[in-house]
């Protein structure tokens, strides 16, 4: 598969802090997901990291089409480009 075959994906990222960062990441994932497939969006990924023990973050992946429409509506607290 070639480089211009690949469309451009967007990581969409919310930050959790503190002693139930684990959990409210892992809590806010499921909304993310529900989301996602109310909406029907092409391919979405949702997921959480680990950054350290007291920061873990939420994610949701999209394509770049739909990006400005979906942090509008869910307000994410950063993005990067989705990297495989």
């Amino acid at each position: 598969m070639n480089k211009n075959s690949l469309k451009e994906r967007i990581k969409l990222i919310w930050d959790f802090r503190g002693p139930d960062a684990m959990k409210i990441a892992k809590h806010h994932a499921i909304h993310l997901h529900e989301f996602a497939e109310k909406e029907a969006l092409n391919n979405p990924l949702t997921g959480v990291e680990s950054i350290s023990k007291m920061h873990f973050v939420a994610y949701l992946v999209v394509d770049k089409s739909v990006m400005i429409a979906v942090r509008d509506a869910l307000k994410p607290h950063r993005g990067t480009i989705f990297m495989i």
